[in-house]
């Protein structure tokens, strides 16, 4: 499709970052991919860096394994320098980082031609599930036992939709459609080697300004309603369903937990607590936990300390990973892992990699995988209608 490495990031809120152009980049090895990535952050000090990381990284993080299959082959992760990075605001360019030359100009048109154009292309593609309902709930089921057992508290149990065989000759085109359906806050869209990611992700994983960290997680969720009147019900009952707020309660608890391991005494602070937001297709419900952390904190320390991130694990964090794996049939990759940037003075913003989908132009292969929170409380067939929600309303608009 493109010739060197493209990224977006979509606040949605008319602002945005562009990088584009070949520059120094890593894919992470399996041997010690947090000290190669750290070693190429600190070689590229003062640079503007695009970064994505694999939930398999959990496995160099902690004593941990994936044995499932591997469908997408997405790698542990990337870090790249681009040639250049440019910040939108509305119509406004200011360049960050390279040279406003006739390369980085056309880009930049054919960039924006295609994000106001609305005429989007076919998306033809129809996914499955991986596994059928029956196994859904006997998995969910499996894992409410251990939970009675006392072996975890919280776990978040996710399955794959996939399609093979695809082709997206109209690649940035696919992520506009995506972000009309979904307008978050931390949409992005990424294509490096042979992979290309399509995210509408509302949840921030990680933000630090200065030596001030912050972590966002979600936990409860609720389709919108039909009429403003439906939509203000179904908020109100997000903010007092007990099951939902137990879910949020636990991840903050897991969050505070793991900051801790890397703030400053008496830092770490619960700044909201239950706060629900409101996206295209979903209610949400978000807490927000903030940290201070000593100036020479390098940015694994704070990866080694934090990830993989609490609302995409469970509690405790370790035996909800092995139970992840245990009953799940799939290697998560790229999803649930994170995507972001680094500043020139070490500040930085990463996502979560939810509502995303992950394609391997190589193998022609797509996927969309999508979870969420099972506790004692948890009503399967609910789980798994909530599953449906969250994935059907990508899949049918992009299928429009």
């Amino acid at each position: 499709m493109y010739k060197f490495p493209v990224a977006y990031f979509n606040s949605n809120n008319g602002f945005g970052r562009l990088a584009f152009g070949d520059g120094p980049m890593i894919k992470l090895s399996k041997t010690d991919p947090l000290g190669e990535l750290q070693a190429f952050i600190d070689e590229n000090e003062g640079k503007h860096l695009l970064v994505n990381l694999s939930y398999d990284l959990k496995n160099q993080v902690e004593d941990l394994t994936s044995h499932n299959p591997d469908y997408t082959n997405f790698p542990l992760g990337y870090a790249w320098v681009p040639k250049y990075m440019v910040d939108l605001e509305n119509e406004n360019l200011n360049f960050v980082q390279g040279e406003k030359d006739s390369e980085s100009l056309n880009f930049i048109d054919h960039f924006m031609q295609e994000e106001i154009d609305e005429n989007f292309h076919a998306f033809p593609h129809r996914l499955i599930a991986r596994i059928s309902k029956e196994e859904y709930l006997k998995n969910v089921r499996a894992l409410q036992d251990k939970i009675q057992q006392g072996e975890i508290y919280e776990v978040n149990y996710c399955q794959e939709f996939y399609a093979e065989d695809v082709e997206i000759p109209h690649q940035l085109d696919a992520y506009f459609k995506l972000n009309h359906l979904t307008r978050a806050p931390y949409s992005s869209f990424f294509f490096i080697d042979h992979f290309t990611l399509f995210c509408g992700s509302p949840e921030r994983y990680l933000y630090k300004k200065d030596n001030h960290l912050i972590s966002e997680p979600i936990k409860g969720t609720k389709k919108r309603g039909k009429t403003p009147e439906e939509d203000e019900i179904l908020k109100e009952s997000l903010l007092n369903d007990p099951k939902e707020r137990s879910e949020n309660v636990m991840i903050v608890d897991l969050v505070r937990n793991d900051l801790s391991k890397i703030a400053l005494p008496n830092t770490v602070k619960v700044e909201e607590l239950f706060g629900i937001y409101t996206f295209e297709t979903v209610h949400q419900m978000i807490s927000r936990i903030g940290c201070d952390i000593a100036p020479n904190t390098n940015f694994t320390d704070i990866l080694r300390a934090t990830f993989p991130m609490g609302s995409m694990t469970g509690a405790p964090k370790i035996s909800a990973m092995k139970l992840v794996e245990e009953h799940e049939c799939f290697q998560r990759g790229i999803y649930s892992g994170s995507i972001g940037y680094i500043r020139p003075n070490g500040d930085f913003d990463f996502n979560v990699v939810i509502r995303t989908l992950v394609y391997n132009h190589a193998t022609n292969y797509l996927s969309c995988a999508v979870g969420g929170a099972i506790t004692i409380k948890s009503d399967p067939e609910a789980e798994y209608d909530e599953c449906n929600v969250k994935v059907k309303g990508i899949l049918d608009g992009m299928n429009a």
